[in-house]
């Protein structure tokens, strides 16, 4: 037998690749005011048996769902708002309505803060996930009201994560907002935080790019032209590509 017959043959070794989970269509929703010297903002702390981003502190917010689309708000989306969403061509007219909504929809779920206003006359009864927002005192009378939504940023889950999304953020003063705060399963500790102080707890990194972006987007966000900040990845780097 030769040498070269002796000699096992060499295997180099298959790259793994992993599939990647589906991007799916979310929205946030950042409640702020003005306290005592400074802007605060209402966040809380996902649980730790969350499969996404578990123990860190985020603004409320979740996936947009079928019945967001379904739902009759109360008053048109901010026309800011809606001027910015579909200036992305993978937006159109009912789903930047819908992503408001569902905004409206997961901080109500959250933290027990309405949005709302009286229901449209003659609007239909409220579809699933929608019923509890819509019911107040035993009256089925209030709808979600986008109007004082301002949509400020789109963030993509970069990949290698176990779940992934398309976030939409917006922001609307607190005092659009209704009710008293209750945690819930998916947000606790639920508080009023200065940006700066914000800095001191877990957060995931697109919160810490939202919240040095919030101040600028409040001043000058009567102004539809503005850029939108599109944070995504892009061949393994992090970059923002404004819409």
């Amino acid at each position: 037998m030769t040498e070269a017959q002796q000699t096992p043959p060499i295997r180099t070794a298959q790259p793994t690749f992993r599939a990647q989970p589906p991007i799916r269509d979310a929205a946030t929703l950042i409640l702020y005011r003005k306290g005592h010297s400074s802007l605060e903002v209402l966040m809380g702390e996902r649980g730790s048996g969350h499969a996404f981003m578990p123990n860190r502190y985020v603004f409320p917010g979740g996936k947009l769902d079928i019945n967001d689309y379904r739902i009759r708000p109360a008053a048109p989306l901010n026309p800011v708002s809606s001027s910015r969403l579909e200036r992305a061509r993978i937006t159109g007219p009912r789903k930047a309505v819908a992503l408001a909504l569902a905004a409206i929809r997961e901080t109500f779920e959250e933290t027990g803060l309405r949005i709302a206003g009286p229901a449209p006359a003659k609007a239909k009864p409220a579809p699933r996930g929608w019923r509890g927002f819509c019911t107040q005192d035993d009256l089925a009378c209030l709808a979600p009201d986008p109007s004082q939504l301002l949509y400020i940023c789109r963030a993509v889950t970069p990949p290698n994560r176990p779940r992934r999304f398309d976030a939409r953020f917006f922001a609307a003063p607190a005092e659009a907002a209704q009710g008293s705060l209750v945690a819930s399963d998916e947000l606790g500790k639920l508080h009023w935080v200065t940006p700066e102080a914000a800095t001191k707890l877990d957060l995931p990194n697109i919160t810490i790019l939202v919240l040095k972006h919030l101040a600028e987007w409040l001043e000058h966000g009567g102004d539809p032209a503005l850029p939108v900040p599109y944070f995504h990845n892009h061949r393994g780097q992090h970059i923002n590509t404004p819409e």
